[in-house]
């Protein structure tokens, strides 16, 4: 459940009245694809609807079945998020926008390489990038569905390469179980050697290569990494 202090209004007004809901701003274009996605008390920072949430005035029943034909919440949040607006501070709008910048530039950085390099664009030069091209941030847009408009948007102005790398790690036994808690989601192929090694393939997009070598490494100092084709 989002906090209240990260929660932003959602407001429908109808019927010379006001219905209110506290909502996190994050979640709200992939409930509204997908209401199945998101979990309602993930959605809502409190399981209410209001007439003015700062106040803690709440709409009596008949007036909810009156306006949404119903005092069901799931059915009452459908009805404010689709035909009502998003209230947002001018500070909780400028720290949406640069919390989604971050992980844009984050995941674009994470996912993407140079074709001329093989390796990451640095965090600097996508957002220089971003600058150039004027992407606008939408505050209530979902990060993976802005990066895909970016990435469209930055391939004339830089190089971008997707693909996934194959890398096989080689540890000593004593120290799998830090490097198994790095790369377990990525791992496709694992097994125990005579020695008492443990050798693992991985497929992770090749922005992470590096930084996921690097993890690795500063959990065993005797890692042997291989790049496969």
């Amino acid at each position: 459940m989002v906090s209240l202090d990260d929660a932003v209004l959602a407001r429908l007004e109808k019927g010379g009245s006001r219905y209110e809901i506290l909502v996190d701003p994050e979640l709200v274009d992939s409930w509204k694809k997908d209401h199945d996605s998101v979990p309602l008390d993930e959605l809502l920072a409190t399981d209410q609807i209001w007439n003015d949430a700062r106040a803690g005035d709440r709409p009596t029943n008949e007036s909810l079945i009156s306006v949404f034909g119903t005092t069901e919440i799931v059915k009452c949040v459908e009805k404010i998020l689709d035909e009502g607006s998003i209230q947002l501070t001018t500070s909780q709008r400028k720290k949406i926008i640069e919390d989604k910048r971050i992980k844009i530039i984050h995941q674009i950085a994470t996912t993407a390489t140079d074709p001329r390099t093989k390796l990451p664009h640095p965090k600097t030069r996508i957002e220089l990038a971003l600058e150039e091209i004027r992407f606008s941030i939408d505050p209530f847009l979902s990060v993976d569905r802005q990066v895909q408009d970016a990435i469209k948007l930055l391939k004339p102005v830089i190089p971008l390469s997707f693909v996934t790398m194959r890398l096989a790690f080689k540890v000593p036994g004593s120290d799998y179980g830090g490097v198994h808690r790095i790369v377990r989601e990525s791992i496709k192929k694992e097994e125990w050697l005579s020695d008492g090694s443990w050798v693992c393939v991985v497929e992770v997009p090749g922005g992470m290569k590096n930084e996921l070598i690097s993890q690795v490494a500063q959990r065993s100092s005797e890692v042997s990494v291989k790049e496969l084709d």
